[in-house]
């Protein structure tokens, strides 16, 4: 490590204490990345990719010292539920439509199959058939 990484290091962990204690300097407080990356004068995605294992101990010390869950968990949480219900949606939505295929299919075998002597009686005056009557 360069002496520039250990001294984003430095400061990222200096923040994380003084966000933790609620004596923020830089910050609006708020116990995020973001507020955590503005605290320590470092770029966010410094902290998200370089420093990425000082971000999941921030949110470990989050969760340990504050008994509160971080705010990015819980948007994670809501949107699991949020897709957990659409996949339900969705797989109802697919029954429901290899059902409605499977009764057109029979439909058309019943059709097909269905050879009257003359012309349907049934049928509309406007309905033209698609085989000759003469097969």
């Amino acid at each position: 490590m360069n002496q520039q990484h250990t001294d984003e290091r430095s400061r990222i962990r200096e923040a994380m204490d003084r966000l933790l204690a609620g004596q923020p300097t830089s910050s609006n407080g708020s116990l995020t990345v973001v507020a955590l990356a503005a605290e320590a004068g470092v770029h966010r995605m410094a902290l998200q990719k370089r420093h990425a294992d000082l971000k999941e101990e921030f949110y470990a010390r989050v969760r340990a010292e504050t008994h509160q869950t971080p705010e990015v968990e819980k948007r994670l949480r809501k949107e699991v539920v949020r897709l957990k219900e659409a996949l339900k949606d969705s797989r109802a939505a697919e029954a429901e439509s290899r059902h409605r295929a499977e009764q057109m299919t029979l439909a058309a075998a019943v059709l097909i199959l269905r050879r009257p002597d003359k012309q349907d009686q049934l049928a509309p005056s406007n309905v033209i058939p698609l085989r000759p009557s003469g097969d």
